[in-house]
């Protein structure tokens, strides 16, 4: 029984909550300044009346919110074979919910309220009670065979990263698909935190303006944005066949949920006005290099996700953040996707850097062949 369990593969449902939890403290708890004490407890909220206006927007966020919270608790107690998962499952939400509406107390913008804790508790114990029914039902042991047979045993952190890239692309991006453009936002707001201070000087000046990228540097990066998620998951996946369904599962995701940031932006009328001819050429080459890498091994699909990632955050990074993109994301910050802020965008900012950071002690271990079928 001990080698049975030592052979398991770990259960990605630990670290997605962990991400998941993560995003909802920011959400939560955006725009993180101006805090202050109003001399009252921070829990008066929950004998507080209830809210004379509410709206269907802010019930589904609420409700829905912490559905996911509850599923991938309860599915981690269930993995890990500890009982009462459900009710676990359920307090450590409702734990979270009143954290953070208890710190709201202290934030001019944000107002705690014991309905938005009672829909956080009751979307947990949803979410927490699908776990249980799906695990009774089999359909969980049905998914660890399935990823068993698809995927390497240590393909923990792959499918993570993989299960959130489509996530990170619903934060509009300047380039479609191009993830981590963060260097000219992160000098900008060194130079508000240092100003005043004698560490200005310290900060980093470019010697030239930024300029936009002209269309064979957007090609490319669009282009390295669909082949890195594909060398991600060819990282994991040794058999030809299931790499060509994983290919064109990426081709599929990433349009889509491009297309859908765009709805979510600028309307449904304009879901797909990104497409552009330089953006349509980029899938086609990103198609194209993930058809031409579904034989390679498996330290060749990392060392080669590791060069597309560094050359796709050095071309993004040099160039500046389109105006309309900048427009777009202030109404992210300031309008009603507030709390879908801290969802997408932090997504979209480290994805890349997270999946660096997963490829490079990958990079040593032993190479494995590609096998041309399925077992």
């Amino acid at each position: 029984m001990f080698e049975e369990r030592s052979n398991r593969p770990a259960t990605t449902a630990w670290p997605l909550a962990l991400a998941i939890m993560g995003l909802v403290v920011y959400a939560s708890l955006y725009p993180f300044r101006d805090w202050r004490d109003q001399g009252l407890s921070p829990l008066v909220f929950l004998s507080a009346p209830l809210p004379r206006y509410w709206t269907g927007f802010d019930v589904g966020v609420n409700l829905l919110g912490y559905v996911p919270v509850g599923f991938l608790l309860a599915l981690s107690a269930l993995r890990s074979q500890w009982p009462r998962a459900v009710l676990l499952a359920t307090v450590a939400a409702s734990a979270l919910s009143l954290g953070m509406e208890s710190l709201q107390a202290y934030l001019p913008s944000r107002v705690p309220s014991n309905v938005d804790f009672a829909l956080n508790s009751l979307g947990a114990w949803f979410g927490a009670g699908l776990a249980v029914a799906l695990e009774k039902r089999g359909v969980i042991d049905r998914w660890s065979r399935f990823r068993s047979r698809w995927f390497t045993t240590d393909a923990r952190g792959a499918l993570v990263l993989l299960t959130l890239w489509p996530l990170a692309l619903l934060f509009p991006a300047s380039v479609p698909l191009g993830l981590g453009q963060v260097v000219e936002r992160l000098e900008t707001w060194l130079s508000d935190v240092l100003t005043g201070t004698p560490f200005l000087p310290w900060l980093p000046v470019r010697d030239i303006e930024l300029q936009p990228l002209v269309p064979a540097a957007e090609l490319l990066c669009v282009a390295l944005g669909v082949w890195v998620p594909c060398l991600l998951a060819y990282g994991v996946v040794r058999a030809v066949p299931r790499r060509l369904v994983l290919l064109g599962l990426v081709m599929v995701l990433g349009p889509v949920f491009t297309a859908l940031s765009a709805a979510l932006s600028y309307g449904p009328d304009h879901a797909w006005a990104w497409l552009d001819g330089t953006v349509c050429a980029g899938l086609l080459v990103g198609l194209g290099l993930g058809f031409l890498s579904l034989r390679l091994s498996l330290r060749r699909t990392v060392a080669l996700g590791l060069l597309a990632l560094a050359l796709q955050l050095a071309l993004l990074n040099q160039a500046p953040a389109d105006p309309y993109f900048e427009q777009t994301r202030q109404i992210w910050e300031q309008g009603r996707f507030v709390r879908f802020n801290g969802l997408a965008q932090w997504l979209g900012w480290l994805w890349p850097f997270a999946a660096l950071l997963y490829l490079l002690p990958r990079l040593p271990s032993q190479d494995e062949p590609v096998l041309k079928s399925a077992a």
